[in-house]
């Protein structure tokens, strides 16, 4: 039997991932029917990070671009913008990716999104220390919040 030498990097590295991946809880996760010839769409879920944490990217196989957005009243104008540096997620708390507020951004869809299809999104987190982890997360494609149970 052969023996690859591991690194002390490539060990911590090893050790961190599966245990944020635990930290962080996601429920609820759904991505918005896109009307017909429209190229942009939402998605939207609930992410707990246990420690705390930012949401500072994402991406799907369906769409060119995927960006962590604010949608917010400003007076009478409703004004949508990337969130620079990410998406804080306080230690213990709650926070609702919805309609009309935060939520991950899917533009230049590759095709039209059925409903009742599933959805594969990479949510990118950054914990306190910097170290950034990869979540995968599997949507349902509707018009409104479904009630997941897990």
């Amino acid at each position: 039997m052969k023996h690859l030498p591991i690194t002390l990097g490539a060990l911590l590295i090893a050790l961190t991932l599966p245990a944020f991946a635990q930290s962080v809880d996601i429920k609820n996760p759904w991505v918005r029917v896109a009307v017909p010839g429209q190229k942009a769409t939402g998605a939207f879920m609930s992410i707990t990070a246990k420690d705390g944490a930012r949401l500072v990217g994402a991406s799907s196989p369906v769409a060119g671009v995927a960006e962590i957005h604010e949608m917010k009243m400003d007076g009478n104008v409703m004004k949508m913008r990337a969130v620079e540096g990410g998406l804080e997620l306080p230690a213990g708390k709650t926070v609702e990716l919805k309609p009309g507020g935060f939520h991950v951004m899917l533009m230049d869809l590759k095709a039209p999104l059925a409903k009742d299809a599933s959805v594969a999104l990479t949510l990118v987190f950054k914990d306190a220390k910097g170290v950034e982890s990869k979540v995968e997360v599997k949507a349902p494609v509707a018009t409104a919040p479904m009630e997941h149970k897990h």
